[in-house]
């Protein structure tokens, strides 16, 4: 196990991409877990899905904050890739912890819509990453770690499973990927030349309640409610290590407090304080068994009805461009570092899912 090195009670905190499925549920946990805290959120607020749910989430956070008065929260409406914004964040609220999760998600839209990715991905992170550098500008004691979401995705089409860190990532399958790749080699190079503590997150196929309506388990929950068929890709033969939202948030705080340690090597320089991690759940399902728990749990929350025919409402179809047949997290590094691994069963997160979409769009 690592030691902690960073005190997160009393800390100032920006969350970048904060009504996010991730960032919104982190800010949540850190109300709730940590005081004092202080929360500076930044979101673009884009209509890259239904807004409303990103609303539904700044609201719960709103909630929780005046729960928790010895804490601040503080919302800015923008994007990353606003240069001026975020150094005017950076030298206004000189946060100790930077937690980049704003992004373009979504491998297949990047086939369709690759400029946002450049522009939230690349140019956005590099925004971060040099208002990380300057924050040390004149002695200042500046971010003392900087973590940022990677993705399962820089994975592309590795033969060997489960999938290391050690691994070769080179071959990505989708822009998406490769802008995730990038993040990586960026944050490498800032780590190294100014040394800047960064830990990248791996994060694989996450879902729970509130979560994107782009992933499949919410796709699939409204067309069945629609009386559509779903199309399930690769004939059913795909694995996802699919990972409840809380796991991941929970994993994301331990490694907040744990900065890669900064020291010189032989040469006096530098050895970058740089690490990367996956947080997955170590225990790939098959889709079609995903989607038969998911269905159930449906039935029972009263989404779809008891009779619901669900055989004739799933299509087996070929595999799409940019997806992989599977993706499976070798955590054991997260274990070792910090004690952690993701334990929440699909049926408890599946089930928590399918009551909160009734709550939100039945009731």
């Amino acid at each position: 196990m690592k030691e902690q090195n960073i005190q997160l009670d009393g800390s100032t905190i920006l969350v970048t991409g904060a009504a996010g499925f991730i960032g919104s549920n982190l800010v949540k946990k850190l109300l709730c877990e940590v005081q004092p805290v202080y929360i500076i959120g930044i979101d673009n607020m884009n209509d890259y899905y239904d807004v409303s749910i990103k609303e539904y989430r700044l609201k719960q956070i709103e909630k929780l904050a005046e729960e928790h008065p010895e804490s601040t929260w503080q919302f800015i409406k923008g994007s990353i890739a606003d240069k001026a914004l975020v150094d005017s964040l950076f030298e206004e609220y000189k946060p100790n912890v930077v937690v980049n999760l704003a992004a373009q998600a979504g491998v297949r839209y990047s086939i369709t819509n690759p400029d946002v990715y450049i522009e939230s991905n690349l140019i956005g992170f590099y925004n971060i990453l040099e208002a990380c550098r300057h924050s040390y500008d004149n002695g200042q004691q500046g971010v003392e770690h900087l973590v940022y979401a990677s993705s399962s995705s820089v994975y592309g089409t590795n033969k060997k499973i489960p999938y290391s860190t050690e691994d070769k990532v080179d071959n990505p399958v989708s822009l998406y990927a490769a802008t995730k790749k990038s993040n990586e080699l960026m944050s490498h190079a800032y780590s190294k030349l100014y040394n800047i503590p960064s830990t990248g997150l791996r994060f694989f196929t996450v879902y729970g309640p509130a979560g994107r309506p782009d992933m499949a388990y919410f796709g699939f929950t409204n067309k069945l409610c629609n009386n559509d068929t779903i199309q399930i890709f690769n004939y059913g033969n795909c694995k996802r290590d699919f990972t409840y939202v809380d796991d991941i948030v929970e994993g994301v705080k331990r490694v907040m407090q744990v900065a890669p340690e900064k020291k010189n090597g032989e040469d006096g320089l530098p050895i970058p304080p740089y690490a990367v991690y996956n947080i997955g759940n170590n225990q790939p399902e098959n889709l079609l068994d995903f989607v038969d728990i998911l269905q159930q749990e449906l039935i029972r929350a009263g989404v779809l009805p008891e009779d619901y025919d669900f055989e004739a409402h799933k299509k087996l179809v070929p595999m799409q461009p940019g997806d992989v047949p599977v993706t499976y997290a070798d955590t054991s590094a997260l274990e070792e570092d910090f004690g952690f691994k993701p334990s929440t069963s699909l049926r408890d997160g599946l089930r928590k899912f399918a009551e909160w979409y009734k709550d939100f769009y039945i009731k």
